[in-house]
């Protein structure tokens, strides 16, 4: 209901067709990532533009969009060394949910073990974030989340609406200087083959005008192919006129 009330829906089954298939591939490429070896990923992943970023501490940003998984096995494999960034969990959504809890997990290990770098869990890792800065590594965060996940929001304009996003990590990459890189991960849905485009952005002096080029690229993607976002059963906090209990840029 969501995609179609912003008129990104043409056929609604065909739309729903592709929303589940790329939701369960991007599942199965958890399996694919623990049990291939780079040969997988250089045999059906295309990759468009570099990461740029190498030797640098740097921070990598994409969204829930498609089909993330490779991407990490690419930067590994690139010579990057990134430490995914995540939302700690209080563990009351898994109640009596002993299957996602677990899914859950493995899906952080699998996360850590492509990267070969431990996940950072927030609130609570900022030492370990500063340490991978100064040891010249990557951050990777995934920025589209609604803004009663975070403490510290932004307006942006996205699909024609005034939204409030995350504002943290622009600001830490134009204070320390880092380049950032946006990257997302599309699927051919015709041959199952995975699209890694790279797009550098340097480095920036304004955290809004970064804030601004992040989510042009999502929304680009969005609309390119609105049924590969993840979060469309959330929308409806994610376009929240005012972040959820008040939160606002300082």
């Amino acid at each position: 209901r969501a995609a179609q009330a912003h008129g990104l829906v043409g056929d609604a089954d065909a739309w729903l067709h592709e929303h589940r298939l790329v939701m369960l591939v991007d599942h199965a490429d958890l399996y694919l990532s623990r049990t291939r070896s780079d040969r997988w990923l250089r045999r059906y992943l295309d990759v468009h533009g570099e990461w740029a970023v190498q030797g640098q501490a740097a921070v990598l940003v994409t969204f829930h969009w498609a089909c993330g998984m490779w991407a990490h096995r690419h930067a590994r494999a690139s010579g990057l060394h990134p430490h995914m960034l995540l939302a700690r969990q209080d563990g009351g959504g898994y109640v009596a949910r002993w299957v996602l809890r677990r899914y859950a997990r493995a899906r952080v290990r699998t996360v850590a073990l492509a990267d070969g770098k431990q996940v950072l869990f927030v609130p609570g890792s900022m030492q370990g974030l500063r340490d991978a800065l100064q040891q010249k590594e990557q951050i990777i965060v995934v920025i589209d989340v609604p803004p009663d996940q975070v403490n510290l929001t932004a307006p942006q304009q996205v699909l024609g609406r005034t939204v409030h996003m995350p504002i943290a990590l622009p600001r830490l990459a134009v204070e320390q200087r880092l380049p950032v890189t946006v990257f997302t991960l599309g699927l051919d849905l015709a041959t199952g083959r995975r699209d890694l485009r790279l797009y550098p952005l340097g480095v920036q002096d304004d955290a809004q005008a970064l804030s601004e080029k992040i989510f042009a690229h999502f929304e680009r993607v969005v609309r390119e192919r609105p049924a590969c976002w993840h979060f469309w059963s959330v929308a409806d906090r994610f376009f929240a006129d005012l972040p959820a209990g008040g939160q606002r840029q300082p």
